[in-house]
């Protein structure tokens, strides 16, 4: 057993370094130090010299640890923050990325512009994991009707967990893609569908690889498999006008954007860059 540190500044400075000895971000240390001692960020530099207990240290301590196998800090803390709120999350669950906050934004100024005249309009959120898109999308346009879809139970569980937490209601269906929205049309689909090449498993951190779901992460057709199915299946769901809003991977615009422009030969299918410069989303606008 590591000897205790008296102190928080203590406490956070080995932990630090114990992280960056073994390739982490040393920032965890503080998040996972917050967590325990349950302060936010400002709380805990005004609370530097403060002892720390055995117990706490003991608990933070074993929480650094799991942490520099690789388990990512959201798994061991349970939550991420998005578009300002707090989501849950656990293995069963994507962890939100920032990216996916944009792809919020992109769609509530794009919504502004197609539906000058409409109220009340449906969405559907395929693929919704942890119900980020669904409970974020819900809690910026009350009057939107939201559906969220997964193929795993247990993420619906979650997803289900973090709209009642966050007070948005949505109605949530388990299925395949589109099959549970099948029997109705939408003004709007969002979706942040596995995309990633079985090939680029390689590339990817042992963070991401070893502890996030895995058929949340991967597609085959070198990734494309999902969008391809999506573009033919979802021209018999949406209204006119309707929006289609899509997550892709920055490689992966002009094969997307392709399927749709060919399943809606009529609309604008445009692929959107993120604050990176990177091809990040495509958006299809029918009319």
């Amino acid at each position: 057993m590591i000897p205790m540190s008296k102190y928080v500044y203590e406490a956070l400075s080995r932990a630090s370094s114990f992280l960056s000895g073994h390739g982490r971000e040393e920032q965890v240390a503080r998040m996972l130090l917050q967590h325990v001692l349950n302060k936010t960020h400002v709380q805990l530099l005004m609370d530097m010299r403060e002892e720390i207990s055995s117990e706490q240290f003991d608990h933070y301590w074993s929480l650094i640890e799991e942490h520099s196998t690789g388990k990512p800090v959201q798994y061991i803390i349970g939550s991420e923050e998005f578009y300002g709120r707090t989501f849950k999350v656990n293995e069963h669950v994507l962890i939100p990325r920032p990216e996916t906050e944009e792809l919020i934004v992109a769609t509530i100024a794009r919504m502004k512009r197609l539906f000058t005249e409409q109220t009340h309009l449906k969405l559907a959120d395929i693929g919704t994991g942890s119900g980020a898109i669904a409970v974020t999308m819900k809690a910026e346009i009350s009057t939107l009707q939201v559906t969220a879809t997964d193929i795993s139970s247990q993420a619906l569980a979650v997803a289900q967990t973090n709209a009642s937490d966050l007070e948005a209601q949505i109605i949530f269906k388990q299925g395949d893609l589109t099959a549970p929205i099948s029997n109705e049309k939408w003004d709007i689909v969002l979706s942040n569908p596995p995309y990633i090449s079985y090939d680029e498993a390689q590339s990817l951190s042992d963070t991401v690889v070893n502890y996030e779901p895995h058929n949340a992460l991967f597609a085959d057709d070198e990734g494309l498999h999902l969008y391809k199915r999506l573009a033919e299946e979802l021209p018999e769901l949406m209204n006119r006008p309707a929006l289609i809003g899509l997550e892709i991977g920055y490689t992966q615009g002009p094969a997307v954007q392709s399927f749709f422009q060919k399943s809606f030969p009529a609309a604008q299918v445009d692929i959107v860059k993120d604050i990176n410069g990177k091809e990040r989303m495509i958006f299809c606008e029918i009319t």
